[in-house]
């Protein structure tokens, strides 16, 4: 058996609506985006984690992929940090239209 092949299928299966803890460890190439790792090694991308470089985030996995290179797993805020930036840009919005 290759071990490869064996450590693949030991890892574990994230779906999208699963919820996860995981630490911001640099900025990613997009605006707004965050990266950070599993307990495996695999790299994940954060939506809206850009600013929290070193923090411990509670994210949702809103994407999971399995490409020829490996496995891209893409996560977000958690609905409630969701209606936190919603409710921190009309806030901002309204101090704007002032």
């Amino acid at each position: 058996m290759n071990v490869n092949d064996l450590a693949k299928t030991l890892r574990p299966i994230y779906l999208p609506g699963d919820n996860i803890e995981i630490k911001i460890v640099r900025e990613g190439k997009e605006p707004a985006q965050g990266v950070g790792y599993l307990e495996d090694g695999t790299m994940v991308v954060v939506e809206e984690a850009r600013n929290n470089v070193g923090d411990e985030l509670s994210v949702v996995v809103t994407s999971a992929l399995q490409t020829s290179a490996g496995r891209m797993i893409l996560l977000g805020p958690k609905l409630q940090q969701w209606h936190r930036h919603e409710k921190n840009f009309i806030e901002s919005s309204r101090v704007v239209a002032h």
